[in-house]
Protein backbone atom coordinates (compact mmCIF):
# COMPACT_ATOMS: atom_id res chain seq x y z
CA UNK A 1 0.00 0.00 0.00
CA UNK A 2 1.62 3.22 -0.64
CA UNK A 3 0.23 7.26 -1.31
CA UNK A 4 -1.12 8.21 -4.12
CA UNK A 5 0.24 9.84 -6.90
CA UNK A 6 -2.10 13.22 -6.34
CA UNK A 7 -1.41 13.12 -2.46
CA UNK A 8 2.33 13.08 -3.48
CA UNK A 9 1.79 15.58 -5.77
CA UNK A 10 0.43 17.72 -3.17
CA UNK A 11 2.65 17.28 -0.78
CA UNK A 12 5.69 17.91 -3.63
CA UNK A 13 5.93 21.74 -2.28
CA UNK A 14 6.15 20.60 1.35
CA UNK A 15 8.91 18.84 0.88
CA UNK A 16 10.88 21.03 -0.73
CA UNK A 17 10.21 24.07 0.82
CA UNK A 18 11.16 21.88 3.92
CA UNK A 19 14.44 21.03 2.55
CA UNK A 20 15.21 23.97 1.27
CA UNK A 21 14.88 26.04 4.74
CA UNK A 22 16.57 22.90 6.61
CA UNK A 23 19.48 22.67 3.67
CA UNK A 24 20.72 26.15 4.78
CA UNK A 25 21.81 25.34 8.15
CA UNK A 26 22.69 21.37 7.40
CA UNK A 27 25.64 21.71 5.51
CA UNK A 28 23.43 19.44 2.51
CA UNK A 29 21.86 20.40 -0.86
CA UNK A 30 18.21 21.05 -0.85
CA UNK A 31 18.06 18.38 -3.97
CA UNK A 32 20.24 16.00 -2.04
CA UNK A 33 17.95 15.96 0.93
CA UNK A 34 14.57 16.56 -0.87
CA UNK A 35 15.30 12.79 -3.12
CA UNK A 36 17.05 11.51 0.59
CA UNK A 37 13.37 12.30 1.86
CA UNK A 38 11.38 10.68 -0.72
CA UNK A 39 13.58 7.61 -1.06
CA UNK A 40 12.52 7.14 3.30
CA UNK A 41 8.97 7.98 2.10
CA UNK A 42 8.84 5.25 -0.68
CA UNK A 43 10.86 2.72 1.48
CA UNK A 44 8.24 2.65 4.03
CA UNK A 45 6.26 0.00 4.68
CA UNK A 46 2.75 0.74 5.57
CA UNK A 47 2.29 4.89 4.25
CA UNK A 48 2.43 7.30 7.61
CA UNK A 49 -1.20 7.90 9.05
CA UNK A 50 -0.02 12.36 8.62
CA UNK A 51 2.10 11.99 5.76
CA UNK A 52 2.83 16.26 5.76
CA UNK A 53 4.07 15.81 9.58
CA UNK A 54 6.00 12.44 8.94
CA UNK A 55 7.83 14.42 5.60
CA UNK A 56 9.00 17.47 7.82
CA UNK A 57 10.38 14.81 10.44
CA UNK A 58 11.93 13.19 7.89
CA UNK A 59 13.82 16.49 6.77
CA UNK A 60 14.92 17.41 10.02
CA UNK A 61 16.33 13.35 10.83
CA UNK A 62 17.95 13.16 7.39
CA UNK A 63 19.65 17.01 7.66
CA UNK A 64 20.51 15.22 11.66
CA UNK A 65 22.37 12.15 9.67
CA UNK A 66 24.01 14.27 6.85
CA UNK A 67 25.67 16.17 9.90
CA UNK A 68 26.67 13.05 11.80
CA UNK A 69 28.02 11.89 8.21
CA UNK A 70 30.04 14.95 7.36
CA UNK A 71 31.83 14.80 11.18
CA UNK A 72 32.96 10.62 10.24
CA UNK A 73 34.11 11.40 6.87
CA UNK A 74 37.86 11.27 6.48
CA UNK A 75 39.31 14.26 5.03
CA UNK A 76 41.96 14.07 1.97
CA UNK A 77 44.88 15.90 1.61
CA UNK A 78 46.35 15.37 -2.22
CA UNK A 79 48.99 12.97 -2.31
CA UNK A 80 48.79 11.81 1.20
CA UNK A 81 46.43 9.02 2.95
CA UNK A 82 43.29 10.31 3.88
CA UNK A 83 43.18 11.88 7.32
CA UNK A 84 40.52 10.80 10.13
CA UNK A 85 38.98 13.93 12.32
CA UNK A 86 40.39 13.02 16.35
CA UNK A 87 37.96 15.27 17.22
CA UNK A 88 38.19 17.04 20.77
CA UNK A 89 40.91 16.61 23.08
CA UNK A 90 39.78 14.34 26.29
CA UNK A 91 40.43 17.72 28.23
CA UNK A 92 38.10 19.21 25.65
CA UNK A 93 35.34 16.82 26.11
CA UNK A 94 35.99 17.50 30.18
CA UNK A 95 34.99 21.29 29.87
CA UNK A 96 32.69 20.81 27.68
CA UNK A 97 30.61 18.57 29.70
CA UNK A 98 31.33 20.63 32.90
CA UNK A 99 29.42 23.31 30.42
CA UNK A 100 26.74 21.38 29.88
CA UNK A 101 26.22 20.78 33.33
CA UNK A 102 26.42 24.21 34.23
CA UNK A 103 23.60 25.14 31.55
CA UNK A 104 21.52 22.46 32.77
CA UNK A 105 21.53 23.50 36.32
CA UNK A 106 20.91 26.86 35.64
CA UNK A 107 17.73 25.96 33.54
CA UNK A 108 16.67 24.06 36.87
CA UNK A 109 17.11 27.46 38.60
CA UNK A 110 14.92 29.42 36.32
CA UNK A 111 11.84 30.73 37.11
CA UNK A 112 7.78 29.93 36.17
CA UNK A 113 7.86 27.70 33.11
CA UNK A 114 11.22 28.60 32.09
CA UNK A 115 12.87 25.50 32.51
CA UNK A 116 10.04 23.67 30.91
CA UNK A 117 10.42 26.03 28.16
CA UNK A 118 14.14 25.82 27.95
CA UNK A 119 14.71 22.08 28.16
CA UNK A 120 12.09 21.54 25.25
CA UNK A 121 14.15 23.88 23.02
CA UNK A 122 17.68 22.03 23.79
CA UNK A 123 16.05 18.81 23.40
CA UNK A 124 17.63 16.46 20.67
CA UNK A 125 14.82 15.84 18.68
CA UNK A 126 14.48 19.45 17.77
CA UNK A 127 10.81 20.10 18.12
CA UNK A 128 8.90 22.59 16.43
CA UNK A 129 6.94 25.70 18.24
CA UNK A 130 3.94 23.56 17.04
CA UNK A 131 5.01 20.57 19.63
CA UNK A 132 6.38 22.45 22.01
CA UNK A 133 3.19 24.55 22.20
CA UNK A 134 0.95 20.77 22.03
CA UNK A 135 3.42 19.20 24.57
CA UNK A 136 3.47 22.70 27.26
CA UNK A 137 0.08 23.29 26.75
CA UNK A 138 1.19 26.92 25.53
CA UNK A 139 -0.05 29.10 22.72
CA UNK A 140 2.45 28.73 19.78
CA UNK A 141 2.43 32.63 19.36
CA UNK A 142 3.92 32.98 22.92
CA UNK A 143 7.10 30.68 23.25
CA UNK A 144 8.88 32.78 21.03
CA UNK A 145 8.74 35.75 23.67
CA UNK A 146 8.68 33.29 26.80
CA UNK A 147 11.81 31.76 24.81
CA UNK A 148 13.34 35.37 24.70
CA UNK A 149 12.83 36.31 28.29
CA UNK A 150 13.65 32.70 29.58
CA UNK A 151 16.98 32.95 27.86
CA UNK A 152 17.57 36.27 29.59
CA UNK A 153 17.52 34.89 32.73
CA UNK A 154 19.59 31.82 31.83
CA UNK A 155 22.43 34.63 30.55
CA UNK A 156 22.30 36.27 33.85
CA UNK A 157 22.17 33.15 36.61
CA UNK A 158 25.07 31.67 34.38
CA UNK A 159 26.73 35.44 33.96
CA UNK A 160 26.39 35.93 38.17
CA UNK A 161 27.66 31.84 38.59
CA UNK A 162 30.84 32.82 36.34
CA UNK A 163 31.35 35.52 38.15
CA UNK A 164 31.25 34.58 42.07
CA UNK A 165 34.74 33.03 42.68
CA UNK A 166 34.27 29.64 45.20
CA UNK A 167 36.54 30.09 48.36
CA UNK A 168 37.10 27.19 50.64
CA UNK A 169 34.27 24.97 48.95
CA UNK A 170 31.70 27.61 49.82
CA UNK A 171 30.19 29.64 47.10
CA UNK A 172 29.68 33.78 47.64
Amino acid sequence: MSLREDELTRLRPLVAAEAAAEAVSGGIEAADLEQAVWLRLLELAVPPSDPARWLRAAVRREVREAARRVRRELRYAPGREPVADRGPSVEEQVLGAEQRAAVHAAVERLPGRCPQVVTALMSRSDPTYQEISRELGISQGSIGPLRSRCLGCLRSILKSGVASPVRRGKAR
